[in-house]
């Protein structure tokens, strides 16, 4: 029983060829592509809007030199959104419960950011590391500290990711187990179990759009220390 729990979380494969891949590239298919209609198609014009504000709410604390990373910031967020939202179907998989990619995402990015911050003021970047005032006996404990919180930082992202959507789906499948079995012994527990479920699944849908928000808000704030 315990196990079992823990198959939804397994990469689908077929043939012996991971489908982790194909099942994080799907999203894309959603979203609508540019034609005659552009315009006046509401659901273009919901997803304009949408991605104005995600852009806008990313943007504003950089400077120019920040808006450069405004489309990957931006692509980024809408697709972790997608992701974990659709990864709350039914009999679905959702490719941001594995480690492995949400450090290959966090890492990388994280790297860039900390490269930009040293090669366009590494003085600046590098002060980061001994705050200002620090007393002089403090310095290398100080220094050994804030290096390793600042390696630290993309495991962080990847783990906070992992963790949140993990437990989530893991709340949802013990509750909707227990429903099931105490529906012929106890129907009214059952009812009410249902009802947690409800607000359950709520709470998920609010916690996929926030852990996406968080881990891409994170790495913007990431930037703005290195530009």
């Amino acid at each position: 029983m315990n196990l079992s729990f823990f198959d939804q979380f397994m990469s689908p494969h077929l043939l012996g060829i991971p489908l982790i891949l194909l099942s994080m590239l799907f999203p894309t298919l959603l979203l609508p592509t540019p034609g005659n209609r552009w315009i006046t198609n509401r659901l273009s014009t919901l997803q304009s809007w949408f991605l104005h504000l995600i852009t806008k709410q990313l943007m504003t604390p950089l400077n120019k030199n920040g808006h450069k990373w405004a489309l990957i910031l931006t692509s980024l967020m809408t697709l972790l959104l997608m992701i974990n939202l659709l990864g709350l179907l039914p009999y679905t998989f959702t490719p941001t419960t594995q480690l492995s990619m949400n450090l290959a995402l966090a890492f990388p990015l994280w790297l860039a950011t900390l490269l930009t911050g040293l090669r366009n003021q590494p003085s600046a970047s590098l002060g980061h590391l001994l705050p200002e005032g620090t007393p002089t006996l403090l310095i290398p404990a100080l220094i050994l500290i804030e290096t390793t919180s600042l390696l630290i930082r993309p495991l962080a992202l990847g783990v906070r990711l992992t963790a949140n959507l993990t437990a989530g789906h893991l709340l949802i499948q013990l509750i909707s187990t227990a429903t099931t079995a105490l529906l012929s012994i106890m129907p009214a527990i059952s009812i009410l179990t249902t009802a947690i479920l409800l607000l359950l699944t709520i709470l998920e849908v609010a916690v996929a759009m926030i852990q996406a928000y968080v881990f891409v808000l994170l790495l913007s704030l990431y930037l703005q220390e290195n530009i």
